[in-house]
């Protein structure tokens, strides 16, 4: 039996983001996003009835500000307590799991959408997705961009405007770009 261009995308496979199945997910996520980013001025308890419409998982007391933007929404798992604030976006081709209590700042991106390097791929309109996985009480600053397939450990601090290119250990401080340890 062949595989969907969706279970493709979600086994990590070389799949085509312009297949109808995903093309129509990407539409009804759209129409969300526009209901939930219009709810700027409503109470955190709309913000959090709308979320749990479409985030795959959604834990007590956690709240995404608006506006945000992401592929799916289905693909993000966010435990108890975790605050994301204004402007974030989450390309989520492959799972996005953050841990209860973590901190995310303004206008942070997380990526889990690889396009080929080879151009003859690229061309062809492949790509794939490696998740991206985020610990318990983790503060993460304004800006910052965690790419794909990277994993921050608990109690970690990723400093505003840094590019995670790689893992971050747990209790760790990084900062810059790329991302590297910082002291104390």
């Amino acid at each position: 039996m062949r595989m969907s261009e969706r279970h493709k995308m979600l086994a990590g496979e070389p799949y085509h983001a312009n297949d109808p199945e995903l093309v129509a997910e990407q539409g009804l996520t759209a129409a969300w996003l526009a209901r939930y980013n219009a709810a700027l001025g409503q109470p955190v308890s709309v913000w959090r009835t709308l979320l749990a419409e479409r985030l795959g998982a959604l834990g007590e007391g956690s709240i995404v500000r608006p506006p945000f933007h992401c592929d799916y929404g289905w693909n993000i798992r966010l435990g108890s307590r975790v605050f994301v604030n204004f402007s974030c976006v989450f390309l989520d081709v492959a799972q996005v799991g953050i841990g209860d209590d973590t901190r995310i700042g303004p206008n942070v991106q997380i990526y889990t959408a690889e396009h080929p390097l080879d151009p003859v791929l690229r061309r062809s309109g492949q790509e794939s997705g490696r998740p991206v996985t985020i610990g318990s009480n983790v503060w993460i600053g304004g800006g910052a961009i965690i790419l794909p397939g990277v994993s921050i450990g608990d109690d970690a601090v990723v400093g505003a405007g840094s590019v995670v290119t790689h893992d971050v250990p747990a209790g760790a401080r990084v900062a810059g770009n790329p991302a590297h340890p910082q002291g104390g």
